[in-house]
């Protein structure tokens, strides 16, 4: 184990002999920290966070800082749990969970980049990145494979699909569904998110087939449900039973197009 000397480990902080604390850097009593995983320089991880195999903390991140919200009280604190091999950038900031018992969640192989903000209850998937102060307010859902650009801001409760991409300076009010590319004041869908599918190994036919089912079901003039019925029965395909899938499940409502 390397711990600089000015680092504060609390009693009741579990951290591995594996992993490295820099300088000024708090662990709290109760976080858990990993093997293999480097917690920089004035890092603070608050009590309640367990991170697992590989984790870089940059620079003046904090995880598992109290929920920015107004009905808040330490009594009622729940978990920030992440996974392996995430990298959080300088100044990033997730906050524990207050509303769901499983709290925020993040899974694995995510780079959140500097000034990011995750909020309470949300759930990350693997491999998504998010760019410079990207903002997600409470309980949003990131699936797999998502790429939010720099300030984006996403409103509580909205989810987005797996290969998603959010362009620049977007917000984000209602469910982002997969493989798209959203863009906008509120954000609206303009076309695939090409670049990302094809660096993930979808075939130009599979490419072809989620276009086509979301001009069914966003251009075609129909109405939403029969659309839904005639996409599961035209287009059989996984893409498109995640497509469905993820519509049919939304609270909010989904982005369509410009």
């Amino acid at each position: 184990m390397s711990i600089h000397p000015t680092a504060i480990l609390e009693d009741g902080a579990e951290v591995h002999e594996t992993a490295q604390v820099g300088p000024y850097s708090i662990i709290e009593a109760g976080a858990v920290v990993g093997p293999d995983c480097v917690i920089e320089s004035h890092v603070r991880i608050y009590g309640r966070t367990r991170l697992g195999r590989g984790n870089r903390v940059c620079h003046g991140a904090s995880l598992g800082s109290a929920a920015q919200d107004l009905g808040y009280q330490p009594e009622k604190a729940k978990p920030l749990t992440i996974g392996d091999f995430n990298h959080f950038r300088e100044c990033v900031n997730v906050s524990q969970g207050i509303k769901t018992d499983h709290g925020t969640r993040i899974g694995n192989h995510n780079y959140f980049m500097a000034f990011c903000h995750l909020g309470h209850d949300s759930q990350v998937g693997d491999h998504n990145i998010l760019v410079n102060a990207a903002s997600i307010a409470g309980h949003v859902e990131l699936d797999h494979h998502v790429f939010l650009s720099g300030n984006v801001a996403v409103h509580q409760f909205c989810r987005i699909g797996a290969y998603a991409m959010v362009a620049g300076v977007s917000g984000v009010a209602q469910d982002v569904p997969p493989f798209v590319t959203a863009d906008g004041h509120r954000a609206r869908i303009v076309g695939l998110n090409a670049v990302g599918l094809r660096r993930n190994g979808f075939t130009q036919a599979q490419r072809s087939l989620i276009k086509a089912v979301y001009r069914l079901l966003f251009r075609s003039g129909l109405p939403l449900k029969e659309a839904l019925a005639r996409a599961q029965g035209e287009y059989p395909a996984p893409e498109t039973d995640q497509i469905l899938a993820f519509i049919r499940a939304s609270q909010r409502g989904v982005v369509t197009f410009a």
